[in-house]
């Protein structure tokens, strides 16, 4: 679903925004952060990112630099890690050979 929202976006900056010039007050431009949002977060929650961030590039506004906040693990990724990596650790002996390969 997020492609071709991506499209959309890029057929935006490739026929309207050469027309009105550069009227965003953050950076990057409304369009670039809606791109990168739905690239890097999906089209649900990149396109509420990119609504959010329409909603506050008005005139009251006093704009600046604002990029696309980084993509963050579920909880439920860090403790499946967490496992898998005590259960590594537990298999394993000291000098790094499984514990049941000892008596071989």
């Amino acid at each position: 679903m997020k492609y071709p929202l991506l499209l959309l976006i890029k057929l935006y900056q490739w026929t309207i925004s050469p027309l009105l010039g550069p009227v965003c007050r953050y950076y990057p431009s409304c369009s670039h952060y809606g791109y990168t949002a739905i690239g890097r977060h999906g089209a649900l929650k990149g396109t509420a990112l990119t609504a959010w961030r329409i909603l506050r590039c008005n005139p009251w506004s006093p704009g600046g630099v604002d990029h696309v906040p980084p993509r963050k693990r579920p909880v439920w990724h860090q403790r499946l890690r967490d496992r898998l990596r005590h259960r590594t650790l537990s298999h394993a002996s000291p000098g790094g050979a499984p514990n049941n390969a000892q008596g071989a």
